[in-house]
């Protein structure tokens, strides 16, 4: 008779590896408390002859354990090895084994509860916690499809209304015509570029459990996205204030430097009026603090609660709005990146005129402010 597995087993052994997973941390984890836990009641019995403290000590560390590891294995391992290292180290008859002598089986019933207790609501908790994280991202995911359906929608009309007036008109557009359509086609593909690249990051964020982040420096990141928007922006000026010391910042650069040049860009298209961005980083309180101001026309009041959302203001979406791309998606995007990274981003108009968006990477070490110094492009 030939035997067909029906995997009726699978799910029973997904079950139960779901609720005792094994890993090598959670395994230095149990040992180590296990071993701090030993060494204090050895410690405590030079003090003291009394083995009162024992077993205290040890559901403590059946606590510990169930509290900072994954499931309910290492927690219920460390209870029958801390009942086991009672009766055999720190018990009369020592380095016996005598599960005979009154309380232990209560002892031994009270660990198993304090373990499975506590690995049930560590479980509960950090499952919310994952919940919460999954629900973020799925705010952000919806912000993020409200602003490309509002902003791909113009640059998509532009080039499909150019590229019908060159088939339909034909050679009787002028050369003048015909370049200025191209030209519009090219500058409306170039938005959606960014847009695509926007998305891209967002879902290189919504991918990685952890950002692959590196000691770069900072001054570097500045220096190379502004050298990409000078090459879009040549008669821009940009300028860099930096600290003198090299400024070591633990981050992704792609995604950073996707955040500069998009604050850059947002400097550019909305500002008006922008003919120089100041770019500035410097170390304060434990942060590297990057900013991006502008001399441009700065940002709409009514904008400005809605800027890092995905949501556009109340003229906007009452369409009221004259037709043109708001703050972008690029806004929202940024504030992810930042996020990811544990920081805060915000953005406020100066008093000299124009915008300035200031956001915050923490820093391995603090320090003190350090003396700036000005570079130009």
């Amino acid at each position: 008779m030939k035997y067909i597995n029906t995997g009726r087993r699978a799910p029973f052994k997904a079950r139960l590896r779901k609720i005792l997973p094994f890993c090598w941390a959670d395994f230095a984890v149990c040992a180590g408390i296990l071993a701090a836990a030993m060494l204090l009641c050895y410690l405590l019995r030079m003090i003291d002859d009394s083995d009162v403290f024992v077993a205290l000590i040890f559901e403590l560390a059946v606590v510990l354990v169930s509290r900072f590891t994954n499931g309910y294995l290492f927690g219920l391992l460390a209870s029958v090895l801390g009942v086991v290292g009672i009766n055999y180290i720190f018990t009369y008859p020592y380095y016996q084994l005598d599960f005979t002598i009154s309380g232990y089986p209560l002892t031994f019933l009270v660990m198993l509860a304090v373990s499975v207790s506590v690995s049930t609501l560590t479980t509960q908790i950090k499952r919310q916690e994952q919940l919460r994280a999954e629900a973020e991202k799925e705010k952000v995911r919806g912000n993020l499809l409200r602003a490309v359906s509002h902003d791909i929608r113009t640059p998509l009309t532009g080039i499909a209304g150019c590229i019908n007036t060159m088939l339909d008109s034909g050679d009787s557009l002028t050369p003048e015509t015909r370049r200025q359509l191209l030209t519009n086609v090219r500058d409306e593909a170039n938005w959606l570029i960014g847009v695509v690249e926007n998305l891209l990051s967002v879902t290189r964020i919504s991918g990685e459990t952890k950002l692959r982040k590196e000691l770069e420096p900072g001054e570097e990141v500045l220096s190379a996205a502004a050298i990409k928007l000078q090459k879009v922006y040549p008669e821009l000026t940009i300028s860099i204030c930096a600290p003198h010391e090299l400024l070591m910042i633990p981050m992704d650069v792609i995604l950073i430097q996707q955040v500069l040049i998009n604050l850059m860009e947002n400097a550019v298209r909305h500002g008006g009026t922008t003919t120089r961005i100041e770019l500035t980083l410097r170390r304060e309180d434990g942060f590297a603090v990057f900013e991006v101001a502008d001399n441009g026309q700065g940002i709409p009041r009514d904008l400005l609660p809605h800027l890092f959302s995905g949501v556009h203001s109340p003229k906007e979406q009452s369409g009221e709005a004259d037709g043109k791309r708001n703050m972008g998606i690029g806004l929202p995007v940024c504030m992810t990146i930042v996020r990811a990274h544990g920081g805060t981003m915000q953005a406020e108009n100066r008093q000299q005129g124009g915008a300035l968006f200031r956001f915050l990477i923490p820093l391995e070490e603090s320090g003190k402010d350090d003396e700036g110094k000005n570079t130009d492009y």
